[in-house]
């Protein structure tokens, strides 16, 4: 991977990056990111060290989206990464009506069982030549 310039207010998903459902996330959040104004690192990542507080790297379980400067995490960065992406996925802002705590504990059961459910690679998942623009270090 490559480290981009990038400013501290880009719109970065950070993800588990031997995570197999993670790493199609990604490839969601690419297809649909038409703008091309989101970045993708790794939270095993060296932009991830420097951007994120060290408790939030240790949980590898968690969806983290730094977004303008502030950070969010599992159900609440998904849902506002996916209300940044291009067309009409705007509308995944209706989630913020189900309380965080239900969202979180949903996301929790899913992220528990991700392994088991998808699989895990064995290294970090690697941009093709027309996303490394995009990728992060």
């Amino acid at each position: 991977m490559i480290h981009t310039s990038m400013k501290e207010n880009s719109n970065i998903v950070f993800f588990d990056g031997m995570c197999n459902l993670c790493n199609r996330s990604v490839d969601f959040f690419v297809r649909h990111d038409s703008k091309h104004q989101m970045f993708f690192s790794p939270l095993q990542g060296v932009t991830a060290h420097r951007l994120l507080p060290d408790e939030k790297i240790s949980d590898m379980s968690s969806f983290i989206y730094y977004r303008n400067g502030k950070i969010y995490e599992r159900s609440t960065a998904a849902i506002h990464a996916c209300a940044d992406l291009s067309g009409g996925w705007i509308c995944m802002k209706i989630l913020f009506i189900i309380p965080r705590f239900l969202r979180d504990a949903i996301y929790n059961y899913i992220a528990k069982n991700r392994y088991k459910w998808f699989g895990k690679k064995s290294t970090c998942r690697l941009p093709t030549p027309q996303e490394k623009s995009r990728f992060l270090d």
